[in-house]
């Protein structure tokens, strides 16, 4: 996309009117543009399901699955909650405009379209959506325990370390609920802006414990969470005081017990596999063994003591 027109881009376009979808895609093909169409909330939703479109135009009034709650569902995956969602419609009245921007949409145009103005809009979304991608893929690569909320307290992206953490068995299966409910009940305690580098202390029906640390605003209702796991407090002390390990040996430790790979550890602590290697060497020697399978029959053994 060059500074004139969003060309080159995918733009799915949902609308039950024939004459609204015909004229926007001659319109967006002539421009450069890929356009996927999409007649209703549903088949908007199978769509976006296997190919992830650049930004959304989405008709707000349609029988069935309306655009609200289509933008709603789509704002609750992860894989689509970055897409920019562009309203359409003919109702301009306040509270249509207020239920737009509520459903998770960032912008509202009136029918019948302005040309100019809808690609200057989509250019706007398009570039503040590519620097927010751009960020999300370098948390990605840095393997961080990170995730975005919104000021509702909804899970708006995470890391693919906090997806893990979060599907581990020992979270238990309501984790992803628990946060979502008590990071609403917290953003809501502060107004919607929590506050910068406080955090909150989460418990959930496994055996984990999970804190949330907050490390600011990082767009447009949208604030950068730290997620740390607490529940294994018990289990690593128990380790670091019958081995006499530091704290951070005996968190190898438990979780070559639990039969990770170095790798898998190093994701799970934040640390480089050759920095958990240096640990485990260390931990060979306090425990006397020679390799991680005896290392981990002694560490189980401990902890079944407890």
């Amino acid at each position: 996309m060059d500074d004139r027109e969003p060309a080159g881009e995918i733009v799915l376009v949902v609308d039950d009117s024939p004459e609204t979808l015909g004229f926007l895609t001659t319109a967006m093909e002539q421009a450069g543009v890929t356009v996927l169409v999409a007649t209703s909330g549903e088949a908007a939703l199978n769509i976006v399901d296997k190919i992830s479109p650049d930004v959304i135009l989405m008709d707000a009034v349609m029988p069935g699955l309306d655009g609200f709650e289509t933008c709603r569902r789509l704002k609750g995956h992860t894989t689509a909650a970055h897409i920019p969602v562009i309203f359409m419609t003919g109702l301009t009245q306040t509270e249509h405009v207020v239920h737009a921007l509520d459903s998770g949409g960032v912008d509202y145009l009136t029918k019948p379209i302005n040309l100019e103005e809808l690609r200057a809009r989509m250019r706007v979304h398009l570039v503040n959506a590519r620097r927010a991608q751009s960020t999300r893929l370098a948390l990605d690569a840095a393997g961080r325990h990170l995730l975005a909320l919104s000021a509702a307290g909804n899970i708006l992206w995470s890391t693919p370390q906090t997806s893990r953490l979060l599907e581990a068995p020992e979270a238990g299966p309501d984790a992803p609920e628990a946060i979502v409910q008590a990071a609403a009940q917290w953003m809501a305690a502060h107004a919607g802006t929590p506050p910068l580098g406080k955090s909150l202390d989460i418990p959930v029906s496994g055996t984990r414990r999970f804190e949330l640390v907050c490390l600011g605003q990082i767009g447009q209702d949208e604030f950068l969470f730290r997620l740390l796991s607490k529940g294994e407090d018990r289990q690593d002390e128990v380790l670091r005081r019958h081995f006499a390990l530091t704290h951070r040996e005996s968190e190898v430790l438990m979780w070559v017990a639990r039969g990770k790979t170095n790798r898998d550890i190093a994701e799970i602590l934040d640390l480089s596999p050759r920095t958990v290697t240096k640990h485990l060497e260390q931990v060979y020697v306090k425990l006397g063994v020679e390799n991680r399978a005896s290392a981990a029959v002694k560490a189980v053994s401990a902890l079944a003591a407890m």
